[in-house]
């Protein structure tokens, strides 16, 4: 077995090289040829033959199409997503709600909850794992106490609640797959993103506290949420013109949810953002004038067909941009937002 840890734009990877080679994640699109480098060179001229996804988040699946191009691998999914790939509802998938990208793939074979799969000669459990997606599944092989987690469990935290921020149900079941995980005497764990781990309790805790924070006041998962849609499109592009930011964040539906559920008028006032995120002092101020003032070149201001974006918009932009900047997760230069 072996194990791609990636950048936050693409999911980690986890490489069987056994006699039936398989795959589980494949990362972001744009990622998809580092994807098929990493697998080429692991493999050495055989071919991959399984392909699974743990959800179909589109930084998990993105490059099953062109693994599949590539090498026509057997490919599975989790079951309650099947009707929505056959239909390729990327409305439904997520991708049209967070505005992130996904080739159209196809699927071979669904994971429940309850199955028992064979990886690398080893047999592996399938169990569910809502909460930050709502069908995403764990894999687990309990004869070595590997499990594959997903977004379900980070080394510190988990993957956006993002059914809470459409006003479904979320949190409780985030803590449910949180105790399911504690009762798998696991003892290695590999994450969806970051490096694997072996302090599960440690993990655990750091999870249940976060949770807590999170579900004490839904705002702060919104809050969340934003934040990290904007951190990935900084991933994916690297550059982001200040004046298009705002534009950019009306066009997709979840940040648009989100807002519902977030006082931005007070966090646009707020000046004392220290106490949300640590870092550097950045004043929203010296940031909203590059927005919405002169400072803000005509050659990169963006063109808009639609009516203008409505001023929350700016000013959750001018919030998001102080909020990463003084996490030290991304930087000015001149007229844009870089990822740092």
């Amino acid at each position: 077995m072996r194990f791609f840890e990636r950048g936050w734009l693409s999911a980690n990877n986890v490489l069987f090289t056994g006699e039936e080679t398989a795959l589980v994640d494949s990362g972001y699109l744009t990622h998809a040829p580092q994807t098929l480098a990493l697998v080429r060179h692991a493999l050495d001229g055989r071919p991959l033959q399984r392909l699974l996804n743990t959800h179909l988040h589109s930084d998990h699946c993105g490059g099953n199409a062109a693994l599949q191009a590539t090498y026509g691998c057997h490919t599975a999914i989790p079951q309650a997503e099947a009707a929505k790939v056959a239909a390729w509802d990327e409305a439904a998938l997520s991708y049209r709600a967070t505005g992130q990208q996904c080739a159209r793939f196809r699927f071979d074979a669904l994971l429940a909850p309850g199955q028992q799969i064979e990886l690398g000669g080893m047999p592996w459990e399938v169990l569910g794992a809502p909460g930050h997606d709502p069908h995403a599944v764990l894999l687990f092989c309990p004869g070595e106490g590997i499990l594959i987690a997903g977004d379900a469990l980070w080394e510190n935290g988990f993957g956006v609640i993002f059914p809470e921020l459409e006003g479904e149900s979320g949190f409780d079941e985030t803590r449910a797959t949180l105790d399911l995980i504690g009762t798998l005497d696991a003892r290695v764990v590999i994450p969806g993103h970051g490096r694997l781990f072996t302090d599960v309790a440690g993990a655990l805790q750091r999870a249940y506290s976060r949770l807590d924070y999170l579900s004490a006041a839904p705002q702060r998962n919104a809050e969340n949420a934003i934040k990290v849609l904007v951190k990935f499109l900084l991933l994916e592009r690297q550059r982001i013109a200040l004046a298009e930011l705002p534009g950019l964040l009306a066009g997709i539906p979840v940040v648009r949810s989100a807002m519902g559920q977030m006082d931005v008028a007070a966090l646009a006032a707020d000046q004392a953002l220290a106490g949300r995120v640590d870092g550097k002092p950045v004043h929203p101020t010296d940031i909203s004038c590059r927005v919405d003032g002169s400072a803000v070149h005509a050659s990169n201001a963006p063109v808009h067909t639609a009516s203008p974006i409505d001023s929350a918009y700016t000013s959750l932009a001018n919030w998001a941009t102080a909020s990463l900047i003084r996490a030290q997760a991304a930087r000015l230069d001149g007229n844009f937002l870089l990822d740092q």
